[in-house]
């Protein structure tokens, strides 16, 4: 598997700048000129009427321009502070691509985590295959004989249908691996990872919990809660999984509710344009059993021959229900009772780390305590899913729900080879002579000066001899410059005395 993209990278032909923007380019193209394909494959794949509008606005397609205007900026070395017997020479790091790289997106969101990766790794000059899920049949049928035809098929990134299943796959080395789904699968692509020594993206969701104070407004609560939990009928891995609220602010929140969810997909979000269907029926059946949690206050309703299942709010569940268990990845939000923020914390805090915390709360303290008091992939208070917008954030979870970022500049930078790098003059030899054996307390000492950080003396003397005249006064002058002093003398050989200003 991608033997010709091996013998393509080792080239080198995909390193360049020019390349990489020209396939960026052609992956413009392709989104540009097949979008209508795409809503198509979607619509099949995912049972929305309109064309899967939450699906495609979902594709990052306003994150492809980015790398084109900031790549050249992206790709510069990054040159790095120097000790004293370095100050001649040139350290940096350089980013340099992986070479060929896998990226494994999830079912539920069949675009996004296939394309945001894809756009990273080839901005950062990798060869890249794309295994997109069997579970998108239409979608997967789709990347894998049309965009290799917009993309260099030998030198870049190349769409893989692979009739052979990921554990499969996993079983060939590849450079890099970047992979979104279920933690469990998260555990195999890094058993398999580990057998080449293969670094590792892995992007695994959580059950994102949701803390919602009593002195919020509760239809705006209500209108951004019930948005992100129902997006893409709640298959979406940073939905809010569940909320945690009073008592009283329940009985507060659940007609709320229930008015945005009517807003949003009218009185019957069956036949709403807008609302989608489960990507397939062992996806629904997983979800459907997860009904038997608590009791339905809204929704509950179910259509198995339309994979469909209905805006859902569960209430009277317990911590211990099957709904808690596991990420949902559907559209049902289930509510359970605090009595104080405190509680909220510690029941968060008592399982695994989520992808994203969420809060709602017109009191800054609160959402401050909630931020500083739990610890998450990442964090969004008074809203749901829109930290997802800025590129400016790196996107990634911790623990149980990932490990890696990526997300705008954060995705070139993952799919890149931080490589240190130092070039010396061969120069100064008599001053590298310092480190070559045999060993005595005066080289120790003079190597302690040079590596060892101090504070200046201040008013120094520099003599340099006459067989070496410049480097020798140019090297103790750099350096002590750099150390701080704060007056500097040479002796004015064959010069005017009395012009000294020493």
């Amino acid at each position: 598997m991608g033997s010709g993209l091996r013998a393509a990278w080792l080239t080198g032909k995909t390193r360049p700048v020019e390349f990489r923007v020209a396939q960026l380019e052609a992956l413009g193209r392709f989104l540009d000129e097949k979008k209508q394909d795409l809503l198509d494959a979607l619509a099949s794949d995912m049972h929305e009427v309109r064309g899967c509008v939450e699906a495609w606005v979902g594709t990052g397609v306003p994150l492809l321009g980015l790398p084109l205007f900031g790549l050249d900026t992206w790709m510069k070395d990054e040159h790095v502070e120097k000790n004293l017997v370095t100050q001649l020479d040139s350290a940096f790091i350089r980013k340099d691509p992986y070479g060929v790289v896998l990226v494994i997106p999830p079912w539920h969101c069949p675009i996004l985590p296939a394309l945001v990766p894809l756009i990273g790794a080839i901005a950062a000059g990798n060869c890249v295959i794309l295994k997109p899920s069997e579970a998108t049949e239409n979608i997967r049928t789709l990347m894998a004989e049309v965009l290799p035809s917009y993309l260099d098929q030998v030198e870049a990134p190349h769409a893989c249908p692979c009739p052979e299943g990921t554990i499969k796959l996993l079983e060939n080395k590849f450079d890099y691996i970047f992979f979104t789904g279920s933690p469990a699968m998260g555990r195999t692509v890094m058993t398999a990872a580990a057998k080449h020594l293969t670094p590792v993206t892995l992007e695994l969701g959580g059950k994102n919990p949701c803390y919602v104070s009593d002195d919020c407004e509760v239809h705006i609560v209500a209108r951004r809660v019930a948005w992100g939990r129902f997006f893409h009928a709640g298959q979406t891995c940073v939905a809010p999984d569940y909320v945690l609220c009073s008592a009283e602010m329940q009985e507060k929140l659940l007609p709320a509710l229930r008015e945005a969810i009517t807003e949003f997909y009218g009185p019957d979000p069956k036949v709403s344009p807008d609302f989608a269907r489960i990507v397939e029926d062992k996806q629904f059946h997983r979800i459907q059993a997860l009904l038997s949690s608590g009791r339905a206050a809204i929704g509950g309703q179910v259509d198995q021959q339309e994979r469909y299942i209905a805006p859902t709010v569960l209430v009277d569940v317990e911590p211990s229900d099957p709904i808690m268990q596991d990420i949902i990845l559907g559209p049902i939000l289930p509510i359970i009772t605090v009595r104080s923020v405190d509680e909220a914390i510690d029941f968060i805090n008592a399982r695994e780390r989520p992808l994203v915390v969420y809060v709602f709360s017109s009191d800054k303290k609160v959402v401050k305590e909630v931020l500083e008091r739990t610890s998450s992939g990442g964090f969004c208070g008074n809203d749901t899913l829109m930290h997802m917008t800025l590129t400016s954030l790196p996107f990634g979870g911790i623990g149980e729900s990932g490990l890696g970022r990526y997300h705008g500049q954060f995705t070139f930078e993952t799919f890149s080879h931080q490589r240190g790098c130092l070039q010396r003059t061969t120069a100064l030899e008599p001053i590298n002579a310092l480190r070559y054996p045999p060993y005595n307390p005066h080289k120790t000492g003079l190597l302690d000066s040079a590596f060892i950080r101090k504070d200046p003396y201040g008013v120094v003397l520099i003599i340099a001899p006459w067989n070496y005249p410049i480097h020798l006064l140019l090297v103790p002058l750099i350096g002590a410059i750099a150390a701080g002093e704060s007056k500097l003398c040479s002796p004015c050989v064959g010069a005017r005395q009395d012009l000294c200003v020493g």
